[in-house]
């Protein structure tokens, strides 16, 4: 039997009508089992984490049949508890499936420390906007008898002398001692 005569012959087409029926069969089947494997239209809702502590927050996603999956600390963020809850991925009120990893960023315990950089010798009109850009606040200016007028001769943190390299949280304020113009007296 040559080819052509097999193609248009009543067993061939028997064998594609047998083979598309099984394809047909085989993809309703599949698509039932995917249905329930996957629990289509079975949906949790997440709840709202945030300022939660996350003893509160693990109870909540447990009863909701969630999973929490803790993110990295972010800036400390003072309108929170201390290791609360801040941000939250899925938002609250999303629809999820359940066991679905719920993520969460938590208030860390303060502000993060920041390296107060070298002012000494450097300008008044210098060193504030340098500190304010690094988030420290300009407290208490005192004046001694310097040569160099509004020139930076020491920093104190609490009464403490700071030097380059000191580390303080973000927010803290600086007392800055300043040349007043005036050559010291000896």
């Amino acid at each position: 039997m040559s080819i052509i005569k097999f193609l248009v012959s009543k067993a061939f087409f028997k064998q594609v009508l047998l083979a598309v029926v099984a394809v047909v069969v085989l993809c309703y089947i599949m698509l039932l089992w995917l249905k329930s494997y996957t629990n289509h239209g079975d949906f949790e809702t997440v709840p709202d984490l945030k300022g939660k502590s996350i003893s509160v927050a693990q109870m909540e996603l447990k009863d909701n049949d969630l999973v929490m999956q803790i993110q990295d600390s972010s800036n400390y963020n003072p309108d929170y508890p201390k290791f609360s809850v801040i941000e939250q991925d899925p938002v609250a009120g999303a629809q999820v499936k359940e066991n679905r990893k719920i993520y969460i960023t938590l208030n860390p315990s303060g502000y993060r420390k920041i390296e107060v950089p070298d002012l000494r010798e450097r300008t008044f009109r210098q060193a504030k906007p340098n500190l304010e850009a690094l988030e420290f606040v300009v407290g208490k200016i005192t004046y001694e008898d310097n040569i160099g007028k509004d020139l930076v001769l020491k920093m104190y943190y609490k009464g403490d002398l700071l030097k380059p390299g000191d580390k303080l949280p973000k927010t803290s304020v600086i007392d800055l001692v300043l040349g007043n113009g005036n050559r010291p007296s000896n």
